[in-house]
């Protein structure tokens, strides 16, 4: 039997201890952190001593506009991260080993997604997954995405967006834009519009606003839900691109009208990430294949293959 070759003062650090390092380190702050954890900031210093003391090593700098890591410091918070990911899987594992997911899907959504795709999972999930709860989190890519990768999330459901290693992608469908136009346009009224026919009094939202738009003012680039926007369009006039899968819910407001874009519409990839360490990788592969099921079912979507990068 092999024996632990961990020093006695190493033993005495808790994984909580290790994750008020992290929260220093992630907020930047020992008030922030001490706020966040729940912890006085002179328990929180002692701690953080602790674990200094424990490893031999200054882990921040203190003082200055802000509490920075040494360089030594940086390589050991790696490390911190991943003792506590791989704790963080244990505790999942030994919750429920039966139950898909450990009994819980942390999924993040995009927010000009979640409120127009979630509806649908409301009947399939539940009978495809007995026994697990979905939990949902909205956001923008970035921040869904950093948060995947820290272990708050199992799985994240956005645009097709450079990743950390460690994470794997799953393209599941193309949704085109419908064109959102105000009642007065001289296109509404029309049940399908050409792109060339538009004019350049767009209101765009953000995710649509890529590299190579012909847009330049940035005040037309709102980074609002898709139901402020199309009030923007409805008090500015004008038009804006919006996700299909939000048409039901557009249409219903007034002073706009909804109309599909002929030949090749523009839209948006969507794909499902989760952590290469994930121990639910049998479970997330079989989230994707009802994800892409489900995809095939609604109209204007099209399915993606199954090729993982």
């Amino acid at each position: 039997m092999q024996r632990s070759k961990i020093s006695m003062g190493l033993s005495a650090v808790s994984l909580r201890d290790l994750a008020l390092v992290q929260a220093v380190h992630r907020l930047e702050s020992f008030a922030a952190a001490a706020r966040a954890m729940h912890i006085s900031p002179s328990g929180l210093s002692h701690q953080i001593q602790k674990v200094e003391q424990a490893l031999d090593v200054v882990l921040f700098e203190r003082g200055g506009r802000g509490v920075l890591p040494t360089a030594s410091g940086q390589r050991l918070l790696a490390q911190i991260d991943r003792v506590l990911t791989v704790a963080e899987e244990l505790e999942h594992v030994a919750r429920d080993s039966t139950a898909a997911f450990g009994g819980e899907l942390r999924l993040g959504v995009l927010s000009t997604l979640g409120p127009y795709l979630l509806p649908h999972l409301v009947e399939p999930f539940p009978r495809r997954f007995p026994g697990a709860r979905l939990s949902l989190s909205e956001g923008k890519p970035r921040g869904l995405l950093r948060r995947l990768h820290e272990g708050e999330l199992d799985a994240v459901l956005a645009q097709p967006a450079e990743v950390p290693s460690g994470i794997s992608v799953q393209p599941l469908f193309f949704e085109p834009y419908d064109v959102l136009l105000h009642h007065s346009h001289p296109l509404a009224g029309r049940s399908s519009v050409c792109l060339d026919e538009l004019d350049d009094d767009a209101i765009l939202m953000a995710e649509s606003h890529g590299a190579g738009s012909d847009v330049e003012d940035d005040e037309r680039i709102q980074d609002v839900s898709l139901e402020s926007l199309a009030a923007l369009v409805a008090l500015r006039g004008g038009y804006s691109l919006v996700p299909s899968l939000a048409r039901e819910r557009l249409q219903s407001i007034a002073k706009v009208q909804l109309a599909h874009v002929q030949d090749a519409a523009p839209g948006r990839h969507i794909s499902l990430y989760w952590r290469q360490a994930s121990p639910w990788l049998d479970d997330l592969e079989a989230f994707a294949l009802l994800l892409r099921a489900l995809v095939a079912g609604l109209p204007g979507l099209l399915v993606e293959g199954d090729d993982k990068h």
